[in-house]
């Protein structure tokens, strides 16, 4: 049997309300109705005793007058008396009469019955001609176990209506349980409810917080499903093509990356074969002034030449197209190979770097490496003011090995510095150099020391004045090869 489950938000809303809701109103109908019930009961109680308690005072006083005017007819035997008499029993009856439904209610009927008869003989006996002064007497005897029995009658009424009071009493402490009993068990029930209908909304609005926060991370290959009502669904497929559309715009902005980097690429192959020919005299030699002036024409065609490997390369770590070709290799040869590219850089700002290198080897990609380096070294040349220096260090841990660079420039702004990691952000800053830098140089960095497992941070030391990287990179073969020579 499938339960029935509403398909919008605003169903489950109702729902939710009804299913809350509706005990309360139940439990509140219930308690209004056994109140007025109560009450009526109450009410025709207390009528009943006040009705019955004037009736037994007043049929007590009847029967009285009915004795005296019966004795007075007896010792002066007028008619006047006579005819009171006859008015005194109707009085009885009459009283009677007002008592017969709440004496069969109390099951005094009987009893009733025979007070009324009792009172009719006495009266009929005693009206009789010719009555002699025995039986007259006899007559007026019975008058005391006629009061004996309306005084039993009203023990019988005033017991019947006490039974009654303390039924209703009974009915009042039983309703208050049971009005105990459903609150006690309400209030958890509702609060059950209410976070069963609480859970229900807020999976799909968790699932609609995740997607966002998906897309907000530029997570565009996880696809988005929330269950749930309708409406949370539809959301959700509207998110879901809002994915697919910025996954296809990130696969077009990739491929125009690489498309434009192979376009620039042999045009500048072209320029940099040209200045070397003219650097290296094939077409004549170059006095001093020209071949300072085509020096700067071969280190800004590097510049470019590295600015396009750093579009390459982020556009193939998006894509996931790069592998890494691990080799041995020494690190401070390496180090020194990209500060010679950056000589004439270093010496136009009167630079001075400083190597703290020990004579280690790694195992890493070599031309990774040297991309971070590269970045990383061009980085720290465009801030580090006139007359700074730059410290590039290396050391080597049992399972890693740690590059560091500082410099001496104005460093990164503390709300800068969540952000200085990710593509196309360029700080406030002014940047030095004539080549406009892109905004991907460190989101290089950081995708080519994460595909080595590593990690690259920026580090508040206060040894240097400027910017502080560290960076760790793991050295499982190393550390395979301590493992074994303590093992030997």
């Amino acid at each position: 049997m499938k339960i029935y489950r509403p398909k919008s938000l605003n169903g489950l809303i109702l729902v939710g309300f009804g299913l809350v809701g509706l005990p309360l109103l139940i439990a509140v109908i219930w308690a209004l109705v056994n109140l007025d019930r109560l009450a009526e009961q109450s009410e025709q109680l207390v009528t009943s005793g006040v009705t019955a308690a004037e009736n037994n005072r007043l049929l007590v006083e009847r029967i009285g007058s009915l004795e005296r005017v019966a004795r007075q007819y007896q010792v002066l035997g007028n008619p006047d008396s006579l005819q009171l008499m006859q008015q005194d029993l109707e009085s009885v009856e009459d009283r009677l009469a007002a008592m017969a439904p709440l004496a069969a209610e109390a099951g005094a009927t009987a009893l009733e019955a025979s007070i009324a008869a009792g009172a009719r003989h006495i009266v009929t006996t005693l009206s009789q001609d010719g009555l002699g002064n025995a039986e007259a007497e006899a007559a007026i005897a019975e008058f005391a176990p006629l009061r004996q029995r309306a005084g039993e009658l009203t023990r019988a009424l005033s017991a019947f209506v006490e039974a009654e009071l303390k039924a209703l009493q009974d009915s009042t402490r039983r309703a208050q349980r049971v009005s105990a009993w459903q609150v006690a068990a309400l209030v958890p029930g509702t609060l059950i409810l209410v976070l069963f209908f609480i859970l229900l909304v807020a999976k799909p609005i968790r699932q609609l917080d995740t997607a966002i926060s998906q897309l907000g991370q530029s997570g565009f290959s996880k696809p988005i499903a929330v269950k749930g009502p309708t409406d949370l669904e539809r959301l959700g497929q509207q998110l879901e093509w809002l994915r697919i559309r910025l996954l296809e715009l990130a696969q077009e902005k990739n491929k125009f990356l690489r498309h434009m980097s192979h376009e620039l690429k042999t045009p500048l192959a072209n320029i940099r074969e040209g200045t070397e020919l003219l650097l290296d005299g094939t077409v004549g030699e170059l006095d001093q002034p020209q071949r300072e002036v085509t020096d700067i024409l071969r280190v800004n065609g590097l510049k470019l030449q590295q600015l396009i490997e750093n579009l390459l390369s982020f556009s193939a770590w998006q894509t996931k197209t790069e592998v890494l070709t691990l080799s041995d290799f020494p690190l401070r040869a390496l180090v020194i190979s990209v500060a010679k590219e950056q000589r004439l850089a270093l010496k136009a700002a009167h630079i001075q770097l400083k190597l703290e290198i020990d004579d280690l080897f790694v195992n890493a990609d070599r031309d990774k490496i040297r991309t971070v380096l590269d970045n990383l070294l061009s980085n720290a040349i465009k801030f580090t003011p006139k007359g700074g220096y730059i410290t590039i260090r290396a050391s080597q841990t049992p399972s890693s090995f740690v590059l560091e660079f500082g410099d001496t420039g104005p460093g990164i702004p503390d709300e800068e510095s969540p952000r200085i990691f990710e593509a196309f952000f360029q700080g406030r800053r002014e940047q030095g150099g004539q080549v406009a830098g892109t905004g991907i140089g460190l989101s290089v960095v950081l995708e080519c020391i994460q595909a080595h497992e590593g990690s690259v941070e920026l580090v508040d030391s206060g040894e240097f004045s400027g910017a502080h990287f560290r960076i760790d990179i793991p050295q499982k073969r190393v550390a395979e090869q301590t493992k074994l020579a303590a093992n030997a």
